[in-house]
């Protein structure tokens, strides 16, 4: 494997959503989303794009890595969805930066940055390319239904980018998918076709969250042993376990099984709520930028999604 990052970047909405805001539509209380998610508040996008975010994102990341959009090769983004249904939020995002190459979105819902970063890598190490742009980019309130309170308080919106170039940095990667798609899932409708099934339902997202919960605690449990036993250290070594920020419980269960110090587990859900697959690397950049990441750190990223698609990664950083 040939990938290091080398610059890091998140783009945020200005709008602040407390959790106290949603009490005046739903019936909830900050107390209540507290307990149950660790969420404070999360930022939903009002006047940006999701091109906006990413746009942000991405400027950054090229500023740390002391680079140009013009030295970019390709343009990754996962996303559940941009701005359009097409173009991909890559090509409007390859737009604004300026820039003529290769760009395309992929969807393996929260897990997509792993993916993304396996699909870098494999650029990388074929050397058609010396330098991937990877965005994690997410507008969750346009798929959110916000009468449901079971689900509207988890989400918010976001974008984190990375730059991905020759390296080797990252020393882990695996990717798995159980092809179970009722337990967490958005429909489409069917538009204005004469010739098919109404489809009343709209596009929303839909979880059973206690199948969700499961699923993540095993998935966790998995891709850990895996990487240990891949790299041959034990779970102490790993410096930083970066997880998809989706529930305060569900992180603080996965440390707890490990017996692991829980501030190996940094957490921003607190601010930020799920922001599906730019959670981690929003999450990553914070911490560098911060000095919580420092040349020769273990970190563990980890991340589960609707498909269920699961993931994982381990980056030495350099």
């Amino acid at each position: 494997m040939s990938l290091k990052i080398t610059g890091t970047g998140r783009g945020l909405p200005q709008r602040i959503v407390l959790n106290r805001d949603l009490e005046e539509f739903l019936d909830t209380s900050d107390k209540w989303i507290r307990e149950r998610t660790g969420i404070e508040e999360r930022r939903i996008c009002v006047q940006e794009s999701l091109t906006d975010l990413a746009y942000e994102a991405s400027i950054k990341a090229l500023e740390a890595a002391g680079k140009k959009a013009c030295d970019i090769d390709y343009i990754i983004c996962s996303t559940i969805g941009g701005d359009y249904i097409t173009p991909s939020l890559a090509c409007s995002l390859g737009q604004r930066l300026g820039v003529v190459c290769p760009a395309f979105d992929l969807n393996a819902a929260c897990t997509g940055f792993i993916y993304a970063l396996d699909l870098a890598q494999s650029l990388l190490n074929d050397k058609k390319a010396s330098s991937v742009l990877v965005v994690g980019a997410e507008r969750m309130s346009a798929f959110t239904d916000w009468t449901d309170r079971s689900t509207s308080v988890l989400f918010g919106d976001g974008a984190g980018a990375c730059l991905c170039e020759p390296g080797s940095a990252l020393k882990f990667l695996y990717t798995d998918s159980k092809g179970d798609v009722d337990i967490l899932y958005s429909r489409t409708g069917s538009g204005n076709s004469p010739f098919a099934k109404d489809v009343s339902e709209k596009g929303y997202l839909h979880m059973t969250g206690q199948e969700v919960f499961k699923f993540a605690v095993k998935s966790f449990e998995k891709h850990v042993e895996l990487a240990t036993k891949a790299l041959e250290i034990e779970t102490d070594d790993i410096d930083l376990y970066l997880l998809h920020q989706a529930n305060k419980r569900i992180i603080d269960f996965a440390g707890q099984r490990l017996g692991l110090d829980a501030k190996k587990f940094p957490i921003n859900l607190t601010r930020y709520g799920n922001i599906s697959s730019a959670s981690i690397p929003l999450l990553m950049d914070e911490l560098v930028r911060d000095g919580k990441i420092k040349k020769g750190d273990k970190i563990f990223c980890s991340a589960f999604g609707a498909g269920l698609t699961s993931g994982s990664c381990v980056l030495e950083w350099e």
